[in-house]
């Protein structure tokens, strides 16, 4: 990356939160609709809860694919062109899926969703580390913080909107389906409800063409992702990553966070569904876990770092999971829904301690290990689809719990160990 401004001035570290802040919003709105896509593909496509799940698995992997490509894109780019050439990317996939969908070539929609998982690759590698370094490091969970409410509210709106535009009236739908006179009547009624998500998605792929002008265009600075606020590791003391476990531990502290919160969110539906609640109430499941995590954001903006470290909060956090996966397990139908729903305050201050955790001290390696990092999002393909392949020959809670509570448990132990293995510096008490 070229020679750039290493300190941006308070009013452009402002004006920047703003810009990345709509980002994050993007972030949000994009990735949480794949919850109830995956009620609306089990519909229109016919499916069975695997094949259904097949929209994160895809929409994650994509991450496990390009983040590492995306950091040598942003070496070239920067990152100001990097986010503005993710935006642009995930409007193709957008317009793809939406195509693809309307005519019911699943494989196409499928394809549609890999590319926006590339697009927001390649934007993630870039806004995530930018966020961490715009100020000192110590304080960088609650920068992440606020990137959070702005991703949780889109997060909350998406299901609400893929609801009233698309999901509307799907129980009844269901059932007009079911009692089809003829094969013919029966495709008739899927591809008018397959349809419906046409015009919503060109939509969204036209909002994020002209959202990648306006980055571009925007007083956005660049940053050097050499000049990590606060690492206690000058270049030419840091090692090479091969020798920097907390970077590695970290990755897969963030592949079972990713996992254990897209369980929580995307697999909310398919969890209540277990328990027969009715498809017109679990399409929103989702909008609930993403309250509780929007709650779970506004108490870490206030606590951290003025009351606790990121550290101690993410290990309060892991803590509060495994008692909730718990408490799902000992509950039944809307109570332990309620159970996993909360997961989503457990889990709202994960990514912003574990992020800025993992890529602490890696100076000239910042890009490197963020993309690696990035690459842990792939957790959130394969949690779900461990779910829903066990949950075909044992109970589906106790596969939850099978899933969630060791997750949860590794996720405590980087918060009080993991994040300093092999870190020279001192860090701070968790007193």
């Amino acid at each position: 990356m070229a020679p750039v401004k290493p300190s941006p001035s308070p009013h452009q570290n402002r004006a920047s939160m703003v810009v990345i802040g709509v980002l994050f919003f993007i972030f949000g709105f994009v990735t949480w609709l794949n919850g109830p896509l995956i009620t609306f593909v089990k519909l229109a496509f016919t499916l069975d809860d695997v094949n259904a799940f097949l929209i994160p698995m895809v929409f994650y992997l994509s991450y496990l694919f390009l983040s590492l490509p995306s950091s040598w894109v942003l070496r070239r780019t920067g990152m100001k062109k990097g986010m503005g050439a993710g935006l642009f990317v995930m409007a193709v996939g957008a317009a793809l899926f939406g195509e693809c969908a309307t005519i019911r070539v699943y494989p196409g929609a499928l394809a549609g969703l890999f590319v926006i998982g590339a697009g927001l690759s390649l934007l993630q590698t870039a806004a995530n580390p930018y966020i961490s370094i715009l100020g000192p490091i110590d304080s960088a969970a609650q920068r992440i913080a606020v990137m959070g409410i702005c991703n949780k509210v889109a997060g909350m709106l998406a299901p609400v909107a893929i609801g009233a535009l698309v999901l509307s009236g799907i129980d009844t739908l269901d059932q007009q389906v079911k009692a089809a006179p003829t094969p013919e009547a029966r495709e008739a009624l899927l591809s008018a409800f397959a349809a419906k998500i046409h015009l919503p998605y060109l939509a969204m792929a036209a909002l994020l063409a002209l959202l990648a002008v306006w980055v571009v265009r925007s007083s956005l600075p660049e940053i050097s992702a050499d000049s990590n606020a606060g690492d206690e590791a000058r270049d030419g003391d840091t090692p090479p990553l091969s020798r920097i476990p907390h970077l590695w531990l970290g990755v897969l502290c963030l592949f079972l966070y990713v996992g254990v919160e897209v369980m929580a969110g995307d697999a909310i539906g398919t969890y209540g569904h277990g328990f027969d609640l009715p498809l017109d109430e679990t399409k929103f499941f989702t909008s609930f876990t993403l309250a509780a995590m929007l709650a779970g954001y506004l108490g870490g903006l206030v606590l951290i770092p003025r009351v606790l470290s990121q550290e101690r909060y993410l290990a309060l956090s892991a803590a509060l999971g495994v008692v909730l996966t718990l408490a799902a397990y000992a509950t039944h139908g809307y109570a332990s829904v309620a159970c996993v729903a909360a997961l989503g305050f457990a889990n709202a201050m994960m990514w912003p301690a574990i992020f800025p955790l993992g890529i602490r001290g890696l100076g000239r390696h910042t890009e490197i290990g963020s993309a690696f990092m990035v690459m842990g999002i792939a957790g959130g393909a394969v949690l779900p689809q461990l779910f829903v392949q066990l949950k075909q020959h044992f109970p589906f809670q106790a596969v939850f719990l099978a899933l969630m509570a060791p997750a949860y448990l590794y996720i405590l132990f980087f918060a009080l160990y993991g994040h300093r293995v092999g870190r020279k510096a001192p860090v701070p008490s968790l007193a």
